[in-house]
């Protein structure tokens, strides 16, 4: 048994469109040592790949991080293989907020260094000294209530498109950056109550324990994310207090958490939150795009991008470049102020 995918992607995907069963998205993780993580990522996957389970899984020695999406007639059987593994007994398990079954194609599972990215050397801090786990209820409930502070541990191009009320987003591009920027920023207020939250949690895990590591007291966090949130927030009759749309890593790049749109097209700036990939395969930058530049600029971020996919490889270099990145957010904000300027006078 060959334990990657050796099928093209195009095929791929064409089988999952074909595919006549349901899936459910689902995404777990858990902070645990792994003596061997090569040898434990490939058990999970002759467990898996028999299943057609289809997911991104990260394991690295300090645990498992796993978004998937598992046949509907093969979960009792997944939720089966969880019980052979000390990591992955009694595991909390996160389900999509919108599912179409179409969030993955393949099973990817990847060792890695770490499992979430901070930049800092093994040993810099105590990574099991997290702060205090919520629930998404006594998350709502703390929100907004005096000397509390609300902390967006996600990366910008997460927040812009949706956010929890009166957050902290830092405009920050990395985990590792992110970090530092927090710390920073709530440097005067470590006598109040921190709210930490992330999409899944595992993010918060970290940072909570940095910020502990850094003097500060009450640290709490979200346990769960956003995914949790939503769904507990659902089973009630309370009116979120999450904004716009949760961004998830997989194929459908979001999921609406209480049906507002607040970012904009990065083309043309209409109302949009609709995160793509440009169509140009040697550009790929990520960027927000509407429909109707969706189709202007043939899925491309510019014009430049749009004639090198049609097959013209004399395209100039961008006037422009979009994207959610820091060093393109200056360029996106003129090319709106140019579009504003450019609008017809109105008599």
């Amino acid at each position: 048994m060959h334990l990657y995918n050796r099928v093209n992607k195009e095929e791929l995907k064409q089988r999952l469109q074909e595919e006549t069963f349901e899936r459910k998205t689902i995404s777990f993780y858990k902070y645990h040592y792994l003596e061997n993580p090569q040898e434990f990522r490939d058990n999970i996957f002759r467990d898996w790949f028999p299943l057609d389970c289809f997911g991104r899984i990260y394991v690295a020695r300090e645990g498992i991080n796993a978004q998937m999406s598992v046949p509907e007639h093969h979960f009792e059987a997944f939720l089966q293989t969880l019980e052979k593994y000390e990591i992955l007994q009694g595991i909390p398990i996160k389900y999509a907020i919108e599912d179409d079954g179409k969030s993955f194609y393949k099973l990817t599972i990847k060792v890695r260094p770490k499992l979430v990215a901070d930049g800092l050397d093994d040993g810099a801090y105590d990574v099991t000294n997290v702060g205090k786990h919520l629930t998404g209820l006594e998350f709502h409930n703390y929100i907004g209530q005096e000397n509390t502070v609300v902390v967006d541990m996600r990366n910008f191009y997460e927040s812009e498109i949706g956010h929890f009320e009166g957050a902290i987003c830092p405009e920050a591009d990395t985990f590792r950056e992110e970090l530092e920027i927090v710390t920073d920023l709530l440097e005067d207020k470590k006598d109040k109550k921190i709210l930490l939250y992330c999409t899944g949690g595992i993010r918060c895990e970290k940072a909570s324990a940095y910020l502990k590591h850094n003097g500060f007291e009450d640290v709490n966090q979200l346990h769960g994310g956003v995914l949790e949130y939503a769904r507990q927030i659902k089973a009630t009759d309370l009116q979120p207090k999450f904004i716009g749309k949760n961004f998830v890593f997989d194929e459908r790049m979001g999921e609406s958490v209480n049906g507002e749109i607040i970012s904009h097209c990065h083309q043309c700036g209409k109302p949009c939150d609709t995160h793509t990939n440009c169509a140009n395969n040697s550009c790929h930058l990520l960027f927000i795009q509407c429909d109707e530049c969706r189709e202007k600029y043939d899925g491309c971020c510019t014009p430049e991008c749009t004639e090198e996919k049609a097959g013209h490889h004399h395209a100039v270099q961008n006037r422009y470049i979009f994207g959610n990145s820091r060093k393109y957010r200056k360029s996106l904000a003129l090319v709106r102020a140019e579009k504003k300027s450019e609008a017809p006078i109105s008599k």
